[in-house]
């Protein structure tokens, strides 16, 4: 003979038990469903990033024969450097120049 008890024959769990057993499953399913919403959120934002913002440095009033060597878009503001060593900053919305930079002096 065996000193095990059935499942039957189990004396029920005290309360406390059974509460922190409740509990735990309830944690466990909130983590579980946390994860997979953080896992669908970074899907939909990584998938979803939109379109990048194209500027033309044709749009932009440079000097006549100079042309731009790069152009980036930083926080509203369009910067194209010319092959003449002058970094140009123009605001990106009324393409106007706010600020020249001469590197060659």
């Amino acid at each position: 003979m065996t000193d095990e008890t059935p499942e039957d024959d189990a004396p029920p769990l005290p309360a406390d038990l059974r509460f922190l057993k409740t509990l735990v499953t309830v944690l466990t399913a909130v983590m579980i469903l946390g994860v997979i919403t953080i896992v669908m959120l970074l899907v939909i934002r990584l998938n979803g990033a939109g379109a990048p913002v194209l500027v033309h440095p044709e749009v932009f009033e440079i000097p006549e024969g100079v042309e731009a060597v790069g152009y980036s878009v930083i926080d509203g503001y369009t910067v194209i450097i010319g092959d003449d060593g002058v970094i140009r900053v123009f605001a990106s919305d009324t393409r106007r120049l706010m600020d020249e930079l001469n590197l060659r002096d």
